[in-house]
Formats: C-alpha cells, sequence, structure tokens
C-alpha cells in the first residue's frame, strides 16, 4: 500500500553506511532512512532550519522543569500562583467588556443623536464579540444513548472511574484525535472521537483514551472554566478587530496603493487609524501572550494528570500504546491520502453475469406440443454434445472497495509501521518538541512519564461481547465517515 520513499541521486539509500559516522543506515524503503547512531536525517529537508528564538527556548525550559516536577511525584509550586493571576486578568477583561457595554448602552439612552449612533456601534461590536459557549451538537455524527447503549456504558464505568460524571454527548468525527469539552449555558458534556484514531486502538487502548479524555473533567485544567475561557475567548475577538488587514480601501491608502484623487488629508487619517489600531493589536496579543504563559504550566500539568488517569483505567501499556499512535499522526494522514488516490485510480470493473430463465408472471403455465425430433443418419462419428448459447445478461459495474475496506488498510499499515520509524517519531518529538497542539506537553516527554508509573492492572476492562456490540453501534458511522475521507 505505501510506495518507497524516492532517494535522490546523492543521497545514500537504505541500508547504505551513514555518510557522518558510518554506520548503517535504517533499511525500508517505504521511509525516511536515518542513521540512529548519530541521528543524520532524522529530519529531512531542514539542515538549515532556523535557531528556536529566546521565547521557544524559554518556554521549552519551563516545559523541562515541569516534567521534573512530575516526574518526582510533585505539583508545581508556581501554577496556583499563575492561576491566581490569570484569574486576575480575566476579571479585567471582563470588566472592560462590561464597561464598554455599559458605555454604549448609556449613549444609546441618554445621548443626542451622534452619541446615540456611537453607541449602537458599541453595543453592535460588544454583542458581536461576545464569548461564544458554544452549542450541544445535534447532527449525524452524535451517538445517543438509545442507539449505542454499549458504548455509552463503556463510558460510565470509565468516567465513574476517575470521578467524572456521565457524558451528556458523544460525537464521532473523522480526525486522527479526541477531545472532551463543556458547551451552552448549562455546560454540558461533548466527547468527540475520532474514528481514524479510535479503528487504530486496541481495545485496552481505547479505554486509555476514554480515561485521558474524561480525565479532563477532574484533572483541575482552569484553562476549561468558563471565567478564563470566555476572557481569553473576548481578548481574541478583539484582537483580530483590531487588527489591520491588507486588503480594502483603506489597506490601499495606508499601503501606497491608488490613491484614485483621495484628498491628502482623508488619507493621512486612514493611516494614523491603521496605526493607532496597530497599537491597540499589539497591546491585545501582548495579552493574549501573558494568558498563554500564566495557564500553560497549569494546562500541560493537567495533560499530564489525565495520562495518569489513563494509566490507571487502562493500564501502563495500554496509555503508552495510545500516546505512540498519536505520534503516526502523520503516518495516518499520509496512509489516508494514498488510499484516497487509489481508490480513484481503480478502473471500474465490468463483469457479465448469466441472465437468468424468467419466471412465470402469474400463477397460469402456458402448455407446448411436443416438437419431434427429426431423424438422424447414423454416423460412426459420435456427435458432440450440444451446449446452451451464451446468453448474456447487461454488463454490471463491480463497486469499488468498500469504506471498511479503508479501516483495514489503515489499522495494517500502521501496523507495519517498524520499530526503526517509529523510533525516528520519538526522537523527532524531542528535537522539536511537537506536541497534540500548543496546550500540550511534548509528546515524548508524556511518553516518558507515563513509562515511569508503576505497573498495575487496569481498573475497567471490556468484554469481546461489550467490544463487539460497540463495533456494532459504530458500523454505520465507520462506513459514512470512511466514504466521506475517500471522497476528500
Amino acid at each position: 500500500m505505501t510506495t518507497p520513499v524516492e532517494t535522490a541521486p546523492d543521497r545514500p539509500a537504505h541500508g547504505s553506511p551513514c555518510p557522518s559516522c558510518g554506520a548503517v543506515l535504517t533499511a525500508d524503503p517505504r521511509f525516511t532512512a536515518w542513521c540512529p547512531a548519530c541521528d543524520w536525517n532524522l529530519a529531512p529537508g531542514q539542515v538549515g532550519a532556523p535557531a528556536p528564538t529566546r521565547r521557544e527556548r524559554a518556554t521549552a525550559a519551563r516545559t523541562d522543569r515541569l516534567f521534573e516536577e512530575q516526574a518526582g511525584g510533585g505539583d508545581s509550586p508556581t501554577a496556583r500562583l499563575d492561576w491566581l493571576l490569570a484569574s486576575s486578568a480575566a476579571g479585567l477583561v471582563h470588566l472592560v467588556s462590561v464597561g464598554l457595554f455599559a458605555l454604549g448602552l448609556w449613549l444609546l439612552v441618554t445621548g443626542n443623536v451622534v452619541q446615540r449612533c456611537t453607541g449602537a456601534v458599541v453595543l453592535v461590536i460588544v454583542i458581536a464579540l461576545r464569548p461564544r459557549l458554544g452549542r450541544v451538537p445535534r447532527d449525524e455524527d452524535v451517538l445517543d444513548r438509545g442507539t449505542a447503549p454499549a458504548l455509552y456504558g463503556l463510558a460510565d464505568r470509565v468516567a465513574a472511574e476517575v470521578g467524572a460524571a456521565p457524558v451528556d454527548v458523544i460525537r464521532i468525527t473523522g480526525e486522527f484525535n479526541a477531545s472532551y469539552g463543556l458547551v451552552g449555558l448549562r455546560r454540558r458534556s461533548v466527547l468527540e472521537l475520532g474514528l481514524p484514531l479510535w479503528e487504530v486502538l486496541d481495545d485496552r487502548e481505547r479505554i486509555a483514551l476514554l480515561g485521558h479524555e474524561f480525565g479532563h473533567r477532574v484533572n483541575g485544567d482552569h484553562r476549561r472554566s468558563f471565567w478564563l475561557y470566555s476572557a481569553v475567548a473576548a481578548l481574541a475577538g478583539w484582537y483580530h478587530m483590531a487588527r489591520p488587514g491588507r486588503s480594502g480601501w483603506g489597506a490601499q491608502l495606508e499601503y501606497g496603493g491608488p490613491a484614485n484623487g483621495v484628498p491628502l488629508l482623508l488619507r493621512l487619517g486612514a493611516i494614523l487609524g491603521a496605526a493607532v489600531l496597530r497599537a491597540v493589536a499589539w497591546l491585545l496579543l501582548q495579552g493574549l501572550r501573558l494568558f498563554d504563559r500564566l495557564t500553560l504550566r497549569a494546562g500541560q500539568q493537567a495533560e499530564y494528570r489525565a495520562d495518569a488517569l489513563a494509566v490507571r483505567v487502562g493500564g501502563r501499556e495500554a496509555a503508552h500504546g495510545m500516546l505512540a499512535a498519536l505520534l503516526l499522526t502523520g503516518s495516518a494522514v499520509a496512509a489516508i491520502g494514498r488510499i484516497r488516490a487509489e481508490e480513484r485510480r481503480r478502473p471500474r470493473v465490468v463483469r457479465r453475469g448469466r441472465a437468468q430463465a424468467p419466471r412465470p408472471v402469474g400463477p397460469r403455465t402456458v402448455e407446448t406440443k411436443p416438437v419431434q425430433p427429426k431423424p438422424v443418419e447414423p454416423s460412426s462419428v459420435a456427435p458432440k454434445p450440444l451446449e446452451p448459447a451464451p446468453v448474456e445478461s447487461a454488463p454490471v459495474e463491480s463497486a469499488p472497495a468498500g469504506p471498511d475496506r479503508l479501516w483495514e488498510r489503515l489499522r495494517e499499515h500502521l501496523a507495519s509501521v517498524p520499530a526503526s520509524e517509529r523510533e525516528r517519531l520519538l526522537r523527532l518529538s524531542a528535537l522539536q518538541r511537537t506536541a497534540v497542539d500548543a496546550s500540550h506537553p511534548p509528546t515524548h516527554l508524556r511518553i516518558a512519564l507515563v513509562d515511569r508509573a508503576g505497573d498495575q492492572p487496569a481498573a475497567v476492562t471490556s468484554t469481546e461481547a461489550e467490544a463487539a456490540a460497540v463495533a456494532a453501534e459504530l458500523a454505520p458511522h465507520r462506513a459514512r465517515i470512511a466514504a466521506g475521507l475517500l471522497s476528500g
């Protein structure tokens, strides 16, 4: 299914000596040729990558310190102080938002015509930039308890083990990921399971995945609180509104575009207004960076706690396998892309079927007279048996490989990834400090912390019958999401 990686003429081939240290390069032609001894070609095409900035180095140092603190069994001594500072900054953002709303309302009620127009504009902007609380999804990707009792039952057992409330909604997506969040005024819980990730995990790793996601409800992640989330969302909205654009009439005036007879005074006013907006946007950006700085440590600490709950629920080996699968995200996406391309190039095979004798239309039958055979002259040569003339039906187009075939091929591909490529991805994560997203610790640190956990039995297990019932409940979604991924 995978095509060999093409090697440039001036680069060593797979299995040849390393040009840096002389050790043997990896031999699997499907993946990058690299040297496990000296890390030559660990990150192809990134030899001349720019050095990390001072901010990036400081962030990496804080991340490493937090890992050592978590490995030592303690919490970050500054996490609580950071949370208090972030909560105070969130209060300031909320105070400004409420103040602007009150100002707009006061101008609209008590001002003159110009003031009322200004107040109306302020109110519209404040309402348009209000924090979005999200809505409970109600699309075809949602599973309810009536149609998926086995999946909800398994999720409820995992949630009870970690001390979380039962989930309100489970939604299936086509992402190689999973997430948990609270939406709406009632803060209802929504668990999103990416079917590509779910399909490549075994039963124990799926339980570990559920344990990690439900752990976000009880791990003290203050980023998910309404107070902090709404403040950051409001600040981001103000920033995107104030950030000067590079298109439109005002931008043309500012950046030297065609004036088309616009007076110089108006041109200068546009430039001055853009400069003021740029200054405001810079201040708002610093505020967003401050929130990121104050919540990063607490957020990463919460992720480590969620991984610990995954170990407790599914076992250390299952939690390790679940996190190791996240390193294969790029391989999974590339494999789906190749399967999609193969399906599009697949010729439409036409087979011809044998026509069946027509059935009587009604209960009556048609009587026919027997046909007398004509006498034939005796011959010394035995006649060949008569063969019925082939009756051809209309051509039937064979359907392409079923959507379920996608999941089988995806599992086969990820299972065939050799240990050398998995090790390269792990070292690459350590080099580039790659993570699921900016709020997560680097994946290699998460795996290292899970490996340091004690070996303990899984607190939640599933039987073969329960796993089969869950698979049956997901079958319609498997076919639909696979068809969507294959169609691109």
